[in-house]
């Protein structure tokens, strides 16, 4: 038993090292706590993308399987939620130049919930990423679509698997790709969220992809 909260603590430490090291996460009011190789962030930072930067670091080292994500975002000056709402449409258009004007933003109590329809992943994770920057947003939740089209299954598979090759993260070999309508699913072990979250990515990025089933596991 002692063996494993050394293994702990010693996991802890390297998290708040990473955090240390990153210079999107700025606020001194963030805690690590480490269980069972699963990560713990708590405290307050002043907007959300701070917060998402925290888990990304967090996911980012070796070893981590997993992150709960419980800091609160505590904006320095307080918004109205039409404010956020207008602010999130405006930063979507000029940055992410989401098509069509179809973006409809609901915003309650700073948590901002998008809905709409895109063609590629890249423009619906775009939208997400604008939105994250916006003051006094507290949470996203991304509800846009990618539209479905025909497509061989034989290219989203080779797109897929080159992608997966071409990364530097994620190691090709421990990753299994199947592919029906659309919808992708992915299988095997990686060495932490972050290597997990590339081959997502690298799934999402083949044409005619609707959906992403991710069933790989981290084992550190």
């Amino acid at each position: 038993m002692q063996a494993i909260k050394e293994t702990d603590r010693q996991l802890r430490d390297l998290v708040i090292r990473q955090l240390e090291s990153d210079p999107e996460v700025t606020s001194p009011d963030v805690s690590v706590a480490a269980a069972d190789n699963t990560i713990t962030l708590t405290g307050f930072v002043h907007s959300y993308a701070e917060k998402y930067a925290a888990e990304k670091a967090a996911k980012s080292v070796c070893g981590v399987q997993a992150v709960a994500n419980d800091i609160e975002v505590r904006a320095v000056s307080a918004r109205t939620d039409p404010e956020i709402a207008r602010d999130v449409a405006r930063a979507t258009k000029v940055d992410a130049q989401f098509p069509g004007g179809g973006l409809q933003v609901i915003v309650q109590n700073g948590f901002v919930t998008l809905e709409g329809m895109v063609e590629w992943n890249f423009q619906r994770t775009g939208v997400e990423a604008c939105t994250r920057k916006v003051a006094g947003v507290r949470g996203v939740m991304n509800r846009i679509a990618v539209r479905s089209e025909p497509v061989s299954i034989a290219d989203v598979l080779c797109s897929i698997e080159d992608r997966l090759h071409r990364s530097r993260t994620v190691d090709v070999r421990q990753i299994t790709v199947s592919v029906e309508a659309g919808r992708v699913n992915l299988y095997g072990s990686v060495h932490s969220p972050a290597e997990r979250e590339e081959a997502e990515r690298a799934a999402w990025a083949a044409p005619g992809v609707i959906e992403v089933i991710d069933h790989i596991c981290v084992t550190p």
